[in-house]
């Protein structure tokens, strides 16, 4: 194992690298300058080069670097830290941040880290918002690294959120608080916040909802339970419950995370967590509640390497690809996006706009929240309490030049109308609304307010869209349904003689629900004059969509059907998300 012998820290931070080096004893002044000469011809960090020279090896480099910012370096071989210092961290967390705990200081409740790269700020930024620390973080090399973690925190010894509710129910501490209810001052609720056992549990618990790519984390508390709940594929599971009597300090601590007022548990509060969890960044929205029983706190995880924002891989199949790219790029008018809350409408939009997304366009949109940053384009945050609405917001819109608008949804009617302008001077607008088809769409604009000829002048497309979970590839297997299977999605057994069924059986890749992911199913009305007819002459919903249908749009019911024929998800996920959408 490596020994680092370095000289005081104090002679090397902000030196050029080249000194750090030959102070290090690692290369000569005659190496340093072989070096720099090479750069002015090659170019390039001068690290790599000495590396590439075969002067130095790679983790004297990344010592030298550490120390330039000034870092102090440790030898983690052979070292004895503490065991209250090694369990101040939860073991998936050292893991998922290469990090060791060295010491604490508990009266400036300072932890001492080592790191295993010089670059890794944000692991020490991390543990200051999850576990609440002061952080002096040390260097080390990634061979110490890897021999700590392994020998402090093996594997297979990992923390469970199983043990850690154990833990939780003999923690004398915060026992004390067990039937005090509501009758909890200030001291003792900062108390049981920073408590070490729920600051881990609830650490765990948004680790593990990252990696199992859960879309939300609920914490809520029952007259006699505290429940815990993941939403992954759009379907809540249930974890094992803490102690009903940790529930305020759980939520008092995702409060002090999210930089919220824990003293407040009367009024409803939002806030949000940034995180960088295995090199990728990840948002938390968190919602808080008050409730009959104390406060509920929802978190939404914003993963920004879960969502693909690619056209092509949302479930479009390809005639309706190639319709969807000829309609984003019409010069005007407005595509609206329908579907129920989770239905995967501002990703069908966002993935839109980033194939529209290039330096010869400008894009606005306004959205609450801003769910995804992306480059090139202007997102304006709508802030309804202090007046800035979807209609305030998009009159200043049409004084910023924008060529393409996107309004988070259209509400009321000064919104539908203030989009209906925009269309009609020369931009493109894209919208959401909340509707159960496609055709439904059209009643809701009119019952907004909006006259006919103003709806038929503008509007374009209307894409209605629901989610399925995609059956899990590694345990997909072949199986005959029953009559009642087919019953329910309308099909009978002479209908499928030749068609192959696929269902999931269940693994450890898919945590033995069968599925994996998901995909849309897609319903896309497209305006033409006889459509537009209908709608001056004031034709009902099912005019609409039986004219529609007969112009080749297949309802959600139908797209869900070609989909289990593909073999990408099953009847129950259709019969699931379609129900009601039957063929009339």
């Amino acid at each position: 194992m490596l020994e680092i012998d370095m000289p005081p820290i104090s002679q090397l931070r902000g030196r050029p690298l080249g000194r750090i080096l030959i102070k290090m004893g690692k290369v000569t002044r005659a190496q340093v300058s072989e070096a720099l000469d090479l750069q002015k011809k090659k170019r390039g960090p001068l690290g790599q080069l000495l590396i590439e020279l075969g002067f130095v090896e790679e983790r004297d480099v990344h010592l030298a670097l550490a120390a330039q910012v000034g870092m102090e370096s440790i030898t983690l071989a052979n070292i004895d830290i503490d065991q209250n210092v090694i369990d101040l961290l939860p073991s998936q967390m050292a893991h998922s941040y290469r990090i060791v705990p060295t010491e604490y200081d508990r009266e400036s409740n300072t932890l001492g880290v080592a790191l295993a790269s010089p670059d890794n700020f944000h692991a020490t930024d991390d543990l200051k918002t999850l576990m609440g620390f002061n952080v002096v973080a040390r260097i080390t090399t990634h061979e110490d690294m890897t021999e700590a973690l392994n020998r402090f925190y093996p594997e297979e010894e990992a923390d469970t959120i199983n043990e850690l509710i154990s833990e939780i129910g003999e923690d004398s501490d915060l026992a004390k608080f067990k039937d005090r209810g509501e009758s909890i001052d200030l001291d003792d609720l900062k108390e049981m916040a920073q408590s070490n056992p729920v600051k881990k549990l609830v650490n765990l618990v948004l680790l593990q909802a990252i990696r199992d790519s859960a879309s939300d984390v609920h914490f809520e508390p029952f007259e006699d339970e505290f429940k815990m709940r993941y939403r992954i594929d759009g379907i809540l599971f249930e974890m094992v419950p803490p102690p009903k009597y940790v529930a305020m300090a759980i939520a008092s601590r995702i409060k002090v995370m999210a930089n919220l007022d824990i003293a407040e548990r009367r009024v409803p509060q939002d806030g949000r967590i940034e995180l960088i969890v295995e090199g990728r960044p990840v948002d938390l929205r968190v919602s808080v509640l008050p409730t009959m029983f104390g406060e509920s706190v929802v978190l939404r995880v914003l993963d920004r390497a879960q969502v693909n924002l690619d056209l092509e891989q949302l479930g479009f199949r390809e005639e309706e690809l190639n319709v969807v790219r000829q309609l984003i790029k019409k010069p005007h008018g407005i595509i609206i996006v329908t579907g129920p809350t989770g239905s995967g409408k501002t990703t069908t939009l966002y993935s839109a706009l980033r194939e529209l997304n290039t330096p010869e366009v400008k894009i606005l949109t306004s959205e609450d929240p801003v769910e995804y940053d992306l480059d090139g384009m202007i997102q304006v945050q709508i802030k309804a309490d202090i007046g800035l609405t979807f209609a305030r917001c998009l009159r200043s819109f049409l004084r910023q030049d924008p060529d393409i608008i996107l309004v988070g949804e259209i509400r009321d009617l000064e919104t539908a109308q203030i989009s209906v302008q925009s269309s009609l001077t020369g931009h493109l607008v894209f919208s959401t609304l909340h509707t159960n088809d496609a055709p439904s769409s059209i009643a809701r604009l009119l019952d907004l307010g909006l006259e006919p000829f103003l709806v038929t002048a503008t509007l374009e497309a209307i894409v209605a869209q629901r989610l399925v979970r995609r059956i899990c590839l590694n345990c997909k297997e072949e199986y005959e349904p029953s009559e009642s299977q087919l019953m329910e999605i309308g099909l009978m057994p002479e209908d499928v003689t030749g068609r192959v069924f696929y269902y999931g059986k269940g693994c450890d890749y898919c945590n033995n629900t069968g599925y994996k992911g998901r995909q849309a199913l897609y319903e896309l009305m497209l305006m033409d004059d006889e459509q537009r007819e209908l709608i001056m002459k004031n034709a009902s919903t099912n005019v609409l969509r039986s004219e529609a249908r007969k112009r080749g749009m297949r309802t959600l019911r139908e797209t869900g059907l070609l989909a289990i024929y593909d073999g990408v998800t099953s009847i129950d996920e259709v019969v699931r998300e379609t129900l009601g959408e039957e063929a009339e």
